[in-house]
């Protein structure tokens, strides 16, 4: 696999059920490369640290393969890297491959794959129509992010290629079209609640579907 694009954000206010808010959905593509931290992308906006960033939200990754779906769908937008707010664009990453666990060398950072990206309305107003959110769901090719391991630059052209093969099966479109299933396989909860690459916080709120 190979990194297209390295993405910043910038800090975008927006009017939402009577207040500002902001997001720093908004990235735009770079030339130098980015810095990979424990906890984020150095010189990344995240505008609501609650829920972005971290140790198991460090870095967002989204595949070019995806890109062409939403493109017919959202011919309107201006089209660029960095659409879904991912940091890192990777062509060939492939949600149904990538096992939660699995160690990556990404340019010079080493990473984990934690979690799929659960859509909020934010991604709704970048796309500037909510009802996306039910189509990225429905789709199933969130992106996922990632656990750094070890600090390092990424740029484009760099590759992303596989260091350690996770010991569990489940993959990150599994997991994801689990969170949204109403009838929820007991196989996969089992996998996803004894997978320490997910949050413990996650993990414990799936064991109420056992």
């Amino acid at each position: 696999m190979e990194v297209v694009s390295v993405n910043l954000g910038e800090k975008v206010s927006f009017p939402w059920n009577g207040e500002t808010h902001t997001t720093g959905i908004f990235k735009n593509p770079v030339d130098n490369p980015i810095h990979l931290g424990k906890e984020g992308v150095a010189d990344d906006v995240i505008a609501n640290p609650k829920v972005h960033g971290g140790v198991f939200k460090a870095c967002y990754l989204f595949s070019t393969n995806h890109y062409p779906y939403w493109k017919e769908k959202y011919p309107h937008l201006k089209w660029q890297w960095g659409m879904f707010g991912e940091n890192i664009t990777v062509e060939g990453l492939d949600e149904a491959d990538l096992c939660i666990g699995d160690v990556y060398e990404l340019g010079e950072a080493l990473v984990q794959i934690t979690q799929p990206r659960e859509p909020c309305y934010k991604l709704g107003y970048r796309f500037e129509n909510q009802g996306i959110l039910k189509e990225f769901i429905d789709h199933g090719y969130p992106g996922t992010y990632v656990r750094v391991i070890e600090d390092g630059m990424v740029r484009a052209g760099d590759r992303m290629t596989l260091r350690k093969k996770s010991d569990s099966t489940l993959t990150v479109k599994a997991f994801y079209e689990l969170l949204y299933a109403r009838q929820k396989s007991k196989t996969l909860l089992e996998l996803a609640i004894a997978n320490t690459a997910l949050p413990e916080k996650k993990r414990e709120k799936l064991k109420k579907y056992l």
